[in-house]
């Protein structure tokens, strides 16, 4: 996709989202982790070829930075058709877990039981 089309002519991200310049959900987090759903839902219309090309790649799961990155587009825009994707039942989304803060005490034992050998 790279911002041009298969012609070479520039394709301008504004027209990829129709316009939006936000997603109609906050689902997104550059961490967040996207998988095509298999199969494909038969109902609903048919995708435009960038959504296409976002489904190929998320046929295994991949995270909205990295998906961004091989798109070669702004993650703002790939967030708004990631959203119009969800919102069709073609894709889901697994948010990142949150990250507990460890124990001090636990990792002090561990430390100095590491010291000892």
């Amino acid at each position: 996709m790279g911002g041009t089309d298969r012609s070479g002519r520039l394709v301008r991200p504004f027209t990829l989202t129709g316009g939006r310049t936000r997603p109609s959900r906050a689902d997104f987090t550059l961490i967040t982790t996207v998988t095509t759903v298999d199969p494909q839902p038969e109902t609903g219309a048919r995708p435009q070829p960038e959504h296409l090309r976002i489904l190929r790649l998320c046929e295994r799961p991949m995270a909205v930075a990295e998906l961004s990155a091989r798109l070669d587009l702004p993650v703002s825009v790939v967030a708004i058709m990631l959203s119009d994707l969800l919102e069709a039942g073609r894709i889901t989304v697994r948010a990142p877990r949150s990250v507990t803060t460890p124990d001090t005490d636990l990792l002090q034992k561990v430390r100095e039981g590491l010291g000892r050998l």
